[in-house]
């Protein structure tokens, strides 16, 4: 008996202690909540959430990172080659607090789906419908453009077939004029010419480690602010059994781009797009005599060559994005 009134008078004890604890508990709570507030920067914002999502457009699954609250003006990000939405990672949360950001993968790039070339058309037509598609799908209908390298023609496709729709463009590397295809393209125009199995050939070098790496460090003045994460994950991505085969049959289709030129540059004349060119011009790829022929159609281009290579984004955001933004923010901010 004397057990059991010793456990029930410690019973009795506890509930007490935990009654009269519990309002402590609750007050600290409160307390460090409020340190936390109290502490918090003026004028912080909660981190931006990016998205990565897939849909299927046409059988084909196409992955898509997205940001930004839904109904905010859309701005669609178009990667080039050898890399993927990847290259947006940074630029993304950098907008998405004010604006709609969706950047897809192309078929064979990044996360989307890379169906078999015997079964599927790698052009950049086809890209340009499956973006199309994704839009569709996401139910966008007015985007601004940022395109870069094989970026461009994908987009350019997107405002020849909706011209309505296009509120603003943002150009870095990407091309629209002759002028802008230099030395480098010199072996792919050798394959244009005659299709040859030699010239094909001679082009696998383009999807080498040593190639993919230049892309990201030439023309750079402190590599240290390149990840190397970069070409290390492209290349392993190149490296896929079959992806080389699409890539050289990607450089032979980048001839029917050429032709799209003089549509291009009527589209700019007569819509006038706002536009905005940010372009690495170290770039070997597309060189900064690629970017000064919008002038001629664009009197209002927003017009900065930028001191590095081809993906300028990876060392030259701290200089670029405060231009974006001030760009977009002018331009399509609702």
């Amino acid at each position: 008996m004397k057990n059991v009134r010793l456990i029930g008078t410690l019973a009795l004890l506890s509930r007490r202690r935990f009654a009269f604890g519990l309002p402590l508990l609750t007050a600290g709570a409160a307390i460090s909540q409020n340190a936390s507030v109290a502490n918090a920067k003026p004028g912080s914002k909660a981190p931006i959430v990016t998205y990565h999502r897939t849909r299927t457009v046409d059988g084909v699954k196409i992955f898509y990172r997205e940001a930004g609250r839904k109904g905010a003006p859309v701005v669609l990000l178009l990667h080039g080659f050898p890399t993927s939405s990847h290259m947006f990672r940074n630029l993304i949360p950098e907008l998405a607090d004010r604006y709609h950001v969706i950047a897809p993968d192309y078929p064979g790039y990044g996360q989307s789906d890379m169906p078999d070339r015997a079964k599927f058309a790698y052009t950049f037509d086809r890209f340009g419908e499956l973006v199309d598609g994704l839009l569709d799908q996401l139910g966008v209908s007015n985007f601004a453009m940022y395109v870069m390298d094989y970026g461009a023609p994908v987009g350019w496709r997107l405002a020849l077939k909706h011209p309505e729709r296009v509120t603003a463009l943002i150009v870095q590397n990407g091309n629209a004029y002759d002028e802008g295809l230099k030395e480098f393209w010199d072996p792919i125009k050798a394959y244009w010419s005659d299709h040859s199995e030699e010239h094909r050939t001679a082009l696998y070098k383009l999807v080498t480690p040593e190639i993919t790496k230049f892309q990201y460090t030439d023309g750079v003045s402190d590599v240290a602010r390149v990840a190397p994460d970069n070409w290390v994950h492209d290349q392993a991505l190149l490296d896929r059994p079959g992806n080389a085969e699409i890539q050289m049959d990607l450089f032979y289709d980048y001839r029917t781009n050429l032709p799209l030129y003089p549509k291009v540059q009527a589209y700019f004349r007569k819509h006038q797009p706002p536009t905005l060119i940010v372009w690495g011009k170290n770039d070997k790829i597309f060189p900064a005599d690629g970017a000064h022929p919008y002038k001629r159609d664009l009197p209002k281009v927003e017009f900065h060559l930028i001191d590095t290579g081809h993906f300028a984004l990876e060392d030259k955001a701290d200089e670029m994005v405060p231009l974006i933004r001030d760009f977009l923010n002018r331009k399509i901010a609702s």
